[in-house]
């Protein structure tokens, strides 16, 4: 089983979880190979429908006392760029996609993603649709990488 976990943290950041739960993402997620999908929604307004079918399931839910047990079953982590997640996702060593927020751009979000690309951490992106298609693909450029 191929899983992608996006995760926003405490926040919200609706663009990124409907952007990535729209009927032409789920498409690309599964056509990378991916058979889960797993959306931590904070308290974000976008909340898609959960589903099984038998060769996908979409996992959604606000919030969990820990993310370990995702973070551990992920295969790519999207994450919005709090600190604490992407650290979270880095100590576990798995492939990072950090999507800014510019809705709430602090300048801060993108230097420290910068850095961490420079260093070849991870990935980023802003959330325009352009470039969120690509995110899930870059994700796996980066496993291929081996980054």
């Amino acid at each position: 089983v191929e899983c992608m976990f996006v995760t926003v943290g405490t926040t919200s950041f609706n663009d990124l979880i409907a952007c990535l739960s729209a009927h032409d993402s789920l498409q690309i997620i599964k056509s990378l190979g991916y058979d889960r999908l797993i959306l931590q929604i904070g308290r974000g307004t976008v909340a898609p429908e959960p589903f099984s079918t038998e060769s996908f399931t979409l996992d959604v839910y606000r919030y969990k006392d820990s993310l370990k047990e995702d973070l551990q079953k992920a295969d790519l982590v999207i994450s919005h760029a709090g600190a604490g997640s992407y650290l979270e996702t880095l100590e576990k060593g798995k492939p990072l996609v950090v999507v800014i927020n510019e809705k709430l751009m602090n300048n801060h979000q993108l230097e420290l993603a910068k850095q961490l690309h420079k260093d070849g951490y991870l990935f980023y992106c802003t959330c325009r649709a352009s470039e969120t298609q690509t995110v899930a693909q870059m994700g796996c450029q980066r496993c291929r990488l081996g980054l």
